[in-house]
């Protein structure tokens, strides 16, 4: 049974470049990398729960890249998505998919954009996340 987001994994065949620019877009550097000395991975600690977000060197992926971003989409909570949104574009990303209410009652709302390096990233306003966020830890 799946219990839990622990790593999303994103390639970028310039590593040097993602980790900068995700540390800028985040606003906090890669708590890791390995190896240390000339890094094939990075990754960040991010959230309320610390995901963790990984960028591959692009010389690792399991299958080539396209010239279409596409697949599954991993979607982030985010507080303000149109400033996310906004902020994400004026860093370079491109957007893949508008604002869009889903759902019944419209109120989980989404938009994806393609950041430099050709990676889907998704953001989201998501009442549910807020909801478990509130009743704090289970144990």
């Amino acid at each position: 049974m799946l219990r839990g987001l622990t790593t999303v994994s994103f390639y970028a065949d310039d590593l040097t470049a993602a980790k900068q620019w995700y540390s800028e877009f985040l606003g906090v550097d890669a708590y890791y990398a390995y190896p240390p000395e000339s890094p094939a991975y990075v990754e960040f600690r991010i959230g309320d729960y610390e995901h963790e977000l990984g960028i591959i060197d692009g010389k690792y992926r399991v299958h080539p890249a396209t010239e279409q971003a596409a697949g599954e989409i991993v979607y982030w909570h985010v507080d303000d998505l149109q400033a996310t949104l906004d902020r994400l574009i004026e860093l370079g990303a491109t957007l893949h998919d508008k604002i869009t209410p889903r759902g019944a009652a419209g109120d989980f709302i989404t938009a994806s954009v393609v950041d430099p390096f050709g990676n889907v990233l998704g953001i989201m306003s998501n009442p549910h996340y807020l909801q478990i966020l509130a009743r704090g830890p289970q144990g």
